[in-house]
């Protein structure tokens, strides 16, 4: 008797459509990280512009709105899981290309590092509200900054593991936290505004009462890093051509450089069974884990962590700009075929591109003139300079290395690998 499940069986391909944009969304949403976000972003941004936060969240809205429809319409062009490195690529050149893809797997790495402490922190701290203050004599103190990178390392590994066996069954494991982690925000948020000492106030909404020029481009750099990570629906759903690769999308974005050469041979390393580049995905999370080690060891680069965090909105705003950018320079055309055309496709990614990039421009500027000496510390304007200063220029000399020394095509044309020339394994825990 044939093993082959009935014809029947097997959902049908508006199911599996709809699977797809679930798995599109969960991941998107997720990936945003509203409640690390919030925990990392908003006491920072408050210590800048104090009240008027509410104000910059909803202006920042505004430029990443804009940057949303740009991916969309660069995606319904050219779905490809490399995203902004190939479409920037192909329109402004395999340079700036190079660095969209390459900031977003530093700014990953930097986050993961830095959040792992965090995790372990939230993790005890529900320990010992359960009762269980300690194990096999350590005790479980959420304010022990080696005992909470070491249960935060903990679950970094079982989310890797999980994402990297099964990529589908991560989805959804995302989907269910995404729900509880959505109705936790909504209770304690109404509940802070109901027994809160602050009054509602329409001031908080209005940005001319921030103090200077400075404090309002810091702001809404770190207001953009509150929206990072909704671009990962672009590698996750509408990329693939199939609904049934949908889930694997994410995964295989880690993937898309190394396979015109730009990155090593390392990244193009697909497993066999679970369809996943479980090389490259152990790679960028080892790095993650070295990093956030040191930073117990060595008070300064516990430092530095934390300025690079704050430094990631700078990075957002470089490739969400080029990535704009590059959208309105690929359908310059559309502005001959109406108002209403031009304005999408063009006036709208243009502008919002351009914000990004004078605010990320102007903060830097800001920088380099707010200290007169370089110092070890996140007060020190030229030391928050160095940090995304340093990413780039490293981005800069790896395409140096993947141009001159791998001899790779895509300094040649500027175009990724066509998403359909791919052929990938399949996945054991598809639906």
């Amino acid at each position: 008797m044939s093993s082959r499940p009935p014809q029947s069986s097997a959902p049908s391909p508006d199911l599996r459509r709809s699977l797809g944009v679930v798995d599109g969304v969960a991941i998107a949403a997720s990936s945003t990280a509203a409640t690390t976000s919030i925990a990392i972003g908003m006491g920072t941004i408050a210590t800048v512009v104090g009240l008027q936060a509410p104000a910059l969240l909803l202006l920042a809205f505004l430029p990443v709105l804009g940057i949303a429809t740009a991916y969309a319409r660069l995606n319904r062009s050219e779905p490809n899981c490399g995203n902004g490195y190939v479409w920037v690529g192909k329109s402004l050149g395999p340079w700036p290309g190079f660095l969209t893809g390459w900031v977003t797997l530093v700014g990953s790495v930097i986050f993961c590092a830095y959040t792992s402490a965090i995790m372990g922190s939230v993790v005890l701290a529900f320990a010992n509200k359960a009762g269980l203050r300690s194990v096999a004599g350590l005790a479980l103190d959420p304010t022990s900054t080696g005992v909470t990178t070491a249960v935060g390392l903990v679950v970094l590994l079982a989310l890797t593991a999980l994402a990297v066996t099964g990529v589908r069954a991560a989805t959804r494991f995302q989907f269910a936290l995404l729900v509880f982690e959505y109705a936790v925000l909504l209770v304690f948020c109404g509940w802070a505004l109901i027994t809160g000492d602050h009054a509602v106030s329409l001031s908080w909404f209005n940005p001319f009462e921030i103090a200077d020029g400075t404090a309002f481009a810091q702001g809404m750099v770190l207001a953009v890093f509150f929206f990072w990570g909704w671009d990962a629906a672009f590698s996750v759903n509408e990329e693939t051509r199939s609904p049934g690769d949908a889930a694997r999308g994410g995964l295989i974005a880690l993937f898309a450089m190394s396979r015109d050469r730009t990155m090593g041979p390392l990244w193009t390393r697909v497993h066999p069974r679970w369809g996943t580049p479980a090389a490259g995905t152990a790679v960028v999370m080892s790095v993650a884990a070295v990093i956030a080690v040191l930073a117990v060891a060595i008070p300064e680069l516990s430092d530095m962590l934390l300025a690079a965090v704050n430094a990631i909105g700078l990075i957002v705003a470089l490739y969400y700009g080029l990535t704009a950018l590059a959208c309105a320079v690929r359908f310059r055309s559309a502005r001959h075929d109406g108002a209403r055309e031009a304005l999408l496709a063009v006036g709208v990614p243009a502008v919002s591109g351009l914000i990004l990039l004078g605010l990320g421009g102007y903060l830097g500027y800001s920088y380099l003139t707010m200290s007169d000496h370089f110092e070890l510390s996140p007060d020190n304007g030229w030391f928050m300079f160095s940090l995304p200063a340093a990413i780039v220029v490293a981005g800069l000399a790896m395409a140096a290395v993947a141009k001159y020394g791998r001899h790779s095509p895509y300094f040649s044309t500027g175009r990724g690998t066509d998403a359909d020339s791919l052929t990938l394994p399949m996945d054991r825990t598809a639906v």
